[in-house]
């Protein structure tokens, strides 16, 4: 058992720093997608379907008497869970988040946010931002707002107005180079902002300097049990060439950074 535990310690070297941390202790910080209505939803789409493959002869459930369970899959990346999309989302150029994802460790910081009241409105601003990382300039940013309860995992979220980033916010996290940002809402923006899009735009710098390798990934759910702080992120997607992609972003407790 000892040999095993010493397997998964792994080493990380990054910006001539080492951080070792035990694969054996993920944090999964992504909500699945399942059958139903009780599935997290957006952006007014039905809810996710997965079912049996069937013909008039023919159940494909082993309940049902098949030899194997062989079910399809219908669901919006963007409205159904936990998903990591690239600048595809908003280019009229097509770009697969296939292609602008090839790394898949990251050092990053967790940080809880209150979102402020402007205008009406639940916002995230870059002077929370600031205050919030003192400095730091992380690979990646994971974003959990507050207050964080476990219904976010099956919120119906259309027409709810939700927190979104301020367009200065999202400027200051890419000006200090994060290149993965990670939020525990169904958008970056405003639910209803008539297609401006300005979070998603400043983060990308699109269409001026485009950063094509850089990720948004919405619908995340950071644990109240998972703190403040820095951590090791794997971000994985599944592969399809489309702008966006279900996603598994997973953590790992950083034991020494040196």
């Amino acid at each position: 058992m000892l040999q095993y535990i010493l397997i998964l310690k792994t080493i990380l070297n990054h910006n001539n720093k080492t951080y070792t941390f035990d694969l054996s202790k993920p944090l999964d910080i992504s909500i699945p997608i399942c059958n139903g209505n009780r599935n997290l939803n957006a952006w007014y789409v039905n809810p996710p379907k997965i079912t049996p493959v069937q013909n008039e002869n023919w159940i494909a459930k082993v309940s049902e008497g098949a030899s194997v369970n062989f079910n399809d899959i219908n669901f919006n990346p963007h409205a159904h869970g936990t998903h990591t999309e690239c600048v595809g989302h908003i280019s009229s150029e097509f770009h697969s988040v296939n292609d602008a994802l090839k790394q898949f460790f990251f050092i990053a910081e967790v940080i809880s946010v209150i979102p402020e009241t402007s205008n009406g409105d639940s916002v995230i601003s870059a002077k929370q931002l600031k205050t919030l990382l003192q400095g730091k300039t992380p690979e990646a940013l994971i974003i959990r707002t507050l207050p964080n309860t476990i219904e976010k995992k099956e919120k119906q979220y259309s027409h709810t107005n939700w927190p979104y980033l301020e367009e200065d916010a999202a400027t200051f996290i890419r000006e200090i180079g994060v290149q993965h940002l990670l939020i525990d809402l169904p958008s970056v923006d405003k639910e209803k902002d008539n297609g401006k899009l300005l979070a998603h735009k400043a983060f990308w710098n699109y269409p001026k300097a485009t950063r094509m390798n850089a990720t948004i990934t919405e619908f995340i759910y950071v644990s109240n049990a998972i703190e403040d702080g820095q951590y090791v992120l794997n971000l994985q997607i599944a592969s399809f060439t489309n702008d966006a992609s279900p996603s598994k972003p997973v953590l790992y407790k950083i034991e020494k950074g040196v």
